[in-house]
C-alpha cells in the first residue's frame, strides 16, 4: 500500500514515515501544500495523511481542491488545531478522519489501516486469506497449509498487494505505484525479482500454485 504524508514539519513527517515503512508502506513526502496537490492527482495513492497549515495551499484548501478533482482517496487529517469546529471544517472539506497532535503512531497507523480496508471493501480487519493461504496484517505473519512462511517487508507488501486484488490481473507498472515509493526505477526488474522470490515462498511446496504470470499483462493471485 502507497501513502503520501503532506507536512512540513521534518520531524513529524520523518516519525510518520518511518513508522508507515516499517509497516509495510511505501510512502512519499510532500513538504508543501501545492506539491502535495501535484502529487496526489499525478499518483494513485492508498491513503493522504494532510497536515492543516501548509505552505503555499494550505490542508483545508488541497483538500476542497482533490475533491473538486473527483478523486476520492482516503485522506486523514494530522493537525495541532483540537476545536470541534476546526475538526468539523476538515471532514466538511472532504476528509474521511482527523486525528490532533500530540499522537501514538499506533492510532495513526490503525486509522489509515482501517480508511483503506473501507476503501476496498474489506470486511475483516486483521485477515486476508484466499484458498489455504492466510495472512495477518496486524502480526504481519503468512500461513498456508498452517505452515508459517517467513517473509521480508516488500514481500509480505506486495502478497499483500496481490491478496487485495486476487483474481484481478495487476500490471508490472501498478505493482510499482502501490509497492515501492516515488523514487523507484522503473527500468530495474525488481518486480520480477520480487516475485520470483514471492512464488520460491508461497508456491514451490504447495498445491494449487496461486500466483501466476499473465504474458504481457503482468501478475495475478488466483487458482489455476
Amino acid at each position: 500500500m502507497r501513502v503520501l504524508v503532506i507536512e512540513d514539519d521534518i520531524k513529524i513527517s520523518e516519525f510518520i514515515q518511518k513508522g508507515l515503512k516499517s509497516s509495510g508502506f511505501a510512502v512519499d513526502q510532500a513538504m508543501t501544500g501545492k506539491t502535495g496537490f501535484e502529487m496526489a492527482l499525478d499518483n494513485p495513492y492508498d491513503a493522504l495523511i494532510v497536515d492543516i497549515m501548509l505552505p503555499e495551499m494550505d490542508g483545508i484548501s488541497l483538500i476542497k481542491n482533490i475533491r473538486r478533482e473527483n478523486n476520492n482517496t482516503p485522506i486523514i487529517i494530522l493537525s495541532a488545531r483540537d476545536r470541534v469546529d476546526d475538526r468539523v471544517n476538515g471532514l466538511h472539506a472532504g476528509a474521511d478522519d482527523y486525528l490532533t497532535k500530540p499522537f501514538a503512531f499506533s492510532e495513526l497507523l490503525a486509522r489509515v489501516q482501517a480508511l483503506i480496508r473501507r476503501a476496498c471493501n474489506v470486511t475483516d480487519p486483521v485477515r486476508l486469506s484466499y484458498e489455504d493461504l492466510d495472512v495477518d496484517i496486524l502480526k504481519r505473519r503468512v500461513k498456508r497449509k498452517n505452515a508459517v512462511i517467513d517473509l521480508q517487508p516488500l514481500e509480505f507488501s506486495l502478497l499483500e498487494y496481490l491478496l487485495r486484488n486476487r483474481e484481478k490481473v495487476v500490471s508490472k507498472t501498478m505493482i510499482m505505484e502501490h509497492v515501492w515509493n516515488y523514487n523507484f526505477d522503473p527500468m530495474t526488474n525488481v518486480v520480477e525479482a520480487r516475485i520470483c522470490r514471492l512464488r520460491d515462498k508461497i508456491d514451490k511446496d504447495f498445491e494449487p500454485k496461486l500466483i501466476h504470470t499473465v504474458r504481457g499483462a503482468g501478475y495475478v493471485l488466483k487458482k489455476q
